[in-house]
């Protein structure tokens, strides 16, 4: 598989020619971020509020007791006035005296009341509203303090990726001034002597290469018109594979040999269901079992569901690919008597069909068999199998030629509802007695290839999930695929 897409993002601006540039990549950067106030924070300051509003609920509690005792000890002394008037005027003076206190302490007390509740009240209801606000004011710094770092992680990254690109152009600029400084401090001692210049002619012709490579690769990563992989191979022959910056996009480049051609490859199609992060393209339906994730096709009849992949206008004439798949039940290869059986345009596999363009030309057929193994006693078994299996009947169609894998993921001579993933398909590896011949028609399997010599194209490319009955019955459920081109 290739690297992580989080890995070796290159992108080269033009050389402005100035001398402060970095004379090695970038080791280590840090981002420290801080946080002015934290959940810590905000509980200690909402929590301070809770302890006043508490204290202010106790004080006009105590005097809400304070005036339910003052009213009762106002009864009692109204009915002891009532007594004293009937046994002597001494004892009614006495209570009238401290009854009109009381009413007098009670009128305060109530104003009092009144008072503190006019001004505690309000202010408990802004410290309640101010907590409310404080509190929705954290969260939102909370998420765009992440989102400020994760942005930050992420130019980073893209930083530290970035340097490798501009070190191998700066390493390679800095060669060219020296040897154009001892190109020059050799021709200051031609004069008065009889030393060839042939040497010398030769340096310079090195040095004016460099020089052009290193405009020409300014000029290609600025450009307009669609680039390649082996547009920046060319011009930056030491490029490693990675994802590179071109044309105001983001494109990955295998710089390795792939499908035994040299390197400069361009991947246009990629999935990898191993990866959680990644998700069925929109025509496939997610299909799971026993920890494997994969992509199926959503009808139980007869059917092909596609995905397409654009070439970006990049002008090529090689395809190189590969498709990771599993069997589900009993596929039949190539097995379809009926109208489509010769239809590129219809459900002609039970398996892959890549094609390009439209209308629609063949580039690779991936097609599933039965079983890997001879000897089943099923009677039809024969003509389920691959046609590069053992006695199989079946004739590959015209338009496929010899451009197809066949395997079986199934060693065992019976068929369930389920899926097979003991066994990689296409892969030439764990293949049976009856498949030996298929799985040793290609040396480059995984990998599937087409050279279209001279003739270059622009088309996209289109990768279908087929079968001639319903998914129940038979499929081919994919977990990973690479499409390049170049």
């Amino acid at each position: 598989m290739e690297e992580d897409d989080n890995k070796n993002l290159y992108e080269v601006d033009q050389y402005d020619g100035k001398d402060d540039f970095p004379q090695r990549p970038i080791a280590n950067l840090q981002i420290h971020d801080t946080v002015p106030v934290g959940r810590k924070g905000l509980f200690f300051i909402i929590g301070i509020q809770v302890f006043v509003i508490l204290i202010l609920i106790i004080l006009l509690g105590i005097n809400g007791v304070t005036l339910t005792h003052l009213n009762t000890v106002d009864m009692c002394d109204s009915t002891g006035a009532s007594t004293g008037a009937t046994t002597g005027t001494g004892v009614g003076t006495s209570n009238d005296d401290q009854k009109e206190q009381l009413n007098n302490m009670t009128a305060i007390l109530l104003g009092l009341q009144d008072s503190v509740s006019s001004q505690l009240l309000p202010l408990a209801r802004d410290q309640s509203n101010m907590s409310s606000n404080i509190y929705r004011m954290t969260q939102s710094s909370d998420a765009k303090l992440d989102m400020i770092q994760g942005d930050a992680d992420n130019r980073m990254m893209y930083l530290l990726n970035l340097t490798d690109s501009v070190y191998q152009i700066l390493q390679t600029t800095s060669d060219t001034a020296y040897k154009l400084t001892d190109i020059v401090s050799s021709i200051s001692t031609l004069q008065g002597t009889s030393i060839s210049t042939s040497s010398i002619t030769d340096d310079i012709l090195v040095l004016v290469q460099e020089l052009l490579g290193l405009q020409n690769a300014s000029s290609i990563f600025n450009s307009i018109q669609p680039v390649s992989c082996k547009d920046i191979k060319a011009v930056l022959p030491n490029s490693p594979s990675g994802y590179y910056h071109v044309n105001s996009r983001t494109i990955y480049c295998n710089m390795d040999t792939l499908c035994n051609a040299t390197e400069g490859w361009t991947r246009i199609g990629y999935l990898d269901m191993t990866d959680a992060t990644q998700n069925c393209p929109s025509a496939f339906t997610l299909y799971q079992q026993s920890g494997y994730r994969v992509c199926r096709r959503p009808s139980n009849s007869a059917s092909c569901f596609s995905t397409s992949f654009s070439s970006n206008g990049i002008s090529y004439n090689q395809i190189c690919g590969k498709v990771t798949a599993y069997q589900y039940r009993a596929p039949d290869a190539i097995h379809n008597t009926g109208a489509n059986h010769n239809d590129i345009n219809g459900p002609y596999v039970d398996g892959v069909s890549i094609t390009r363009g439209s209308p629609r030309q063949h580039v690779w057929t991936l097609m599933a068999g039965l079983f890997e193994n001879t000897g089943s006693q099923i009677n039809w078994a024969n003509w389920a199998n691959c046609p590069c299996a053992i006695n199989s009947p079946q004739s590959v169609q015209p338009f496929v030629g010899s451009n197809y894998y066949c395997e079986s993921g199934n060693p065992t001579y019976s068929y369930e509802q389920t899926l097979l993933y003991s066994d990689t398909l296409w892969d030439g590896q764990g293949c049976g007695t009856n498949e030996a011949a298929c799985c040793n028609a290609n040396p480059n399997m995984p990998w599937f290839h087409r050279d279209y010599g001279t003739n270059f194209t622009t088309d996209f490319i289109e990768l279908r999930i087929c079968g001639d009955e319903g998914w129940l019955d038979e499929d081919v459920m994919v977990s990973q695929y690479e499409i390049y081109v170049k």
